[in-house]
């Protein structure tokens, strides 16, 4: 089968367009069409063969029931009888929008589209092109999200060509979708109304228009023999190729738990996905990090979840890790999806933290301009089982300067270099308990600890990984005083380096 694909713009509607997507769908066929919430994938909501059609093209099971779309509320009585009386509220507030309401089903929908039920799903999207291929089509369009099954939801045209051409009539390509995630699901057939699937209206939005409503907080397993009374109920949905993880915790402990899981999977040779936030991204170094969006505005996160999943899909990842998010507002909607997207699987971030004892590694010496950043240097090419920042600091820099030349100079000889280091001022004020502070001599340490009372953690190298040898000072000496030091210098850090690797493993 050619999918056929026609630009439209929803500002500027071409109605030929329409009117030809309109008859593939009243001739039984299937268009994929733009609403404000995803991709969706049309056909006549009141023909038990295109149903079929649907489950086929998308490999959906026929249990799981399809959403019939409306563009006028007055359609509503011709597919759901015994209509509460809250609905015309909830229409007035929510309609057209991202709402779908589960009326009893009326004799003129069929069980193909209600997936065997006796009550339908409803919505009328606010979308213009979509509401103008319904009224096109007849006025009644049944629309999963048009992927294929399981898969994260097409938020554009590119994302439904990539699941779906060859096997559906026409792509129906508006650009991308506003809000990005499925509609909110209220099941109107219980007292009080229950929220079956979180979405961009939430339970307090409702609660102002008709009062209290309840939330299905279960999840029905695959395994399951109960009918899915709603889409996205029962079978894994949203689901990347690779296997991803939910990482829980407050925010330090999961950035600090998600760069020890990507870097251990970085050191078995995986490729990681990590999805994080405007506020956090730059605090990961090994991955493809991707910018969900900003905390402070969690519907840019909704916008983008599915576009992120499908990048990391095209990237050919082996592992996601995601931070959590708030579960209120549109930020339940976001965590159900995530966790559809994860097969609820859940890592506690204190569970990983707690298994590295030391995260950053800070080198003092005098004036941070040779043998501190030689030996932080040294430590960033061992093989540690653990990531770990590693800088230096100086107790005595009145401005910045780069590193002795003699000191390069050795360094350079066994194939590293200082080149772009810079001195610093070592600070003690801010450090972590989890910061390890190794000074060059006993004098620095005890330097250290007088100005900085509440530092803990501070050792001289020697001390730190038991050698009695006091490490040599080459300051205003000969190249092979340097070059002594280095060789030195080298065997502590071949210590220090078994040392924290002995913790990583739970040795010591």
């Amino acid at each position: 089968m050619e999918t056929i694909i026609r630009k439209i713009d929803k500002n500027q509607i071409n109605q030929d367009v329409i009117e030809e997507a309109g008859n593939v769908l009243k001739q039984g066929g299937l268009v994929a069409f733009p609403t404000e919430t995803v991709y969706g994938l049309g056909a006549d909501a009141l023909k038990e063969e295109a149903a079929k059609k649907t489950y086929a093209a998308k490999g959906r099971p026929s249990d799981n029931p399809l959403i019939v779309h409306i563009a006028d509320y007055e359609d509503l009585k011709k597919v759901a009888v015994n209509i509460p009386p809250e609905t015309d509220a909830l229409a007035a507030h929510f309609w057209p929008g991202p709402l779908t309401m589960i009326f009893e089903k009326s004799e003129s929908v069929p069980y193909g589209t209600t997936g065997g039920l006796d009550t339908v799903a409803v919505r009328m999207p606010s979308d213009p092109i979509a509401a103008a291929l319904i009224r096109a089509a007849g006025g009644f369009v049944s629309a999963p999200s048009a992927n294929t099954s399981g898969r994260p939801s097409p938020t554009t045209a590119e994302h439904v060509r990539v699941d779906l051409e060859g096997k559906i009539d026409m792509i129906l390509d508006g650009g991308a979708v506003d809000i990005g995630l499925e509609s909110t699901i209220l099941d109107m057939t219980v007292e009080p109304p229950m929220i079956l699937r979180p979405g961009a209206i939430t339970a307090d939005m409702f609660e102002e228009v008709i009062g209290p409503v309840g939330v299905d907080e279960t999840l029905v397993n695959s395994e399951s023999k109960q009918a899915p009374k709603a889409p996205g109920m029962k079978y894994r949905h949203y689901a990347p190729k690779a296997k991803m993880m939910i990482v829980e915790g407050n925010i330090r402990e999961e950035i600090l738990a998600i760069r020890q899981l990507a870097y251990a999977a970085h050191r078995e040779g995986k490729e990681v996905g990590i999805i994080a936030t405007g506020e956090t991204v730059q605090f990961y170094n090994y991955g493809i990090v991707k910018n969900i969006g900003t905390r402070e505005n969690e519907n840019t996160i909704a916008r983008n979840l599915y576009r992120v999943l499908r990048e990391f899909d095209e990237e050919d990842v082996d592992l996601i890790y995601s931070e959590s998010f708030a579960m209120n507002g549109i930020g339940k909607a976001i965590m159900n999806r995530l966790e559809k997207a994860a097969g609820h699987m859940h890592l506690q971030a204190t569970e990983i933290t707690k298994k590295q004892k030391y995260r950053r590694v800070i080198f003092v010496s005098e004036a941070d301009s040779a043998v501190g950043p030689m030996a932080a240097e040294l430590l960033c090419h061992q093989d540690l089982e653990q990531e770990y920042i590693i800088e230096s600091g100086g107790l005595v820099v009145l401005f910045p300067e780069p590193v002795n030349q003699k000191a390069e100079a050795i360094m350079k000889s066994a194939q590293m270099t200082l080149e772009n280091h810079v001195s610093k001022q070592f600070d003690g004020s801010n450090l972590q308990g989890d910061t390890l502070v190794l000074t060059l001599n006993e004098t620095i340490k005890n330097k250290v600890l007088s100005d900085y009372e509440n530092v803990k953690n501070v050792y001289t190298i020697n001390e730190f990984v038991g050698v009695s040898e006091e490490l040599p000072n080459p300051y205003g000496k000969p190249l092979t005083a340097y070059g002594e030091c280095f060789e030195i210098l080298t065997g502590l850090i071949d210590k220090l380096a078994d040392k924290l690797n002995s913790y990583a493993k739970g040795e010591e």
